[in-house]
């Protein structure tokens, strides 16, 4: 997988969850216009900014690169195997 893949994932990761947030925001806010609880301002023309550093971004995809290769390292291979030493423990 190529780096650019990862920012478009990494991407689409951060707006779902804004997206999930938004939902769960507007659904409050319904429900106490609904229900008559305290004060809600009428912003509906204000549009939603968020700015997510780069930096921020790269220390993702280092930190997920730094993942893969120690999954693909030959003990993680053992690991996965499940393989017990001659006293029936597992190998570290």
């Amino acid at each position: 997988m190529n780096e650019e893949d990862l920012r478009a994932q990494i991407n689409s990761l951060i707006r779902d969850e804004i997206q999930e947030n938004i939902n769960d925001y507007v659904d409050s806010v319904e429900q106490t216009k609904k229900a008559g609880l305290g004060f809600v301002s009428n912003d509906d023309s204000d549009q939603l900014k968020v700015k997510v550093s780069q930096k921020e971004i790269d220390k993702i995809i280092k930190e997920y690169k730094k993942m893969k290769k120690s999954e693909r390292s030959n003990l993680s291979q053992v690991k996965k195997l499940g393989l017990v030493d001659k006293h029936g423990r597992p190998l570290k």
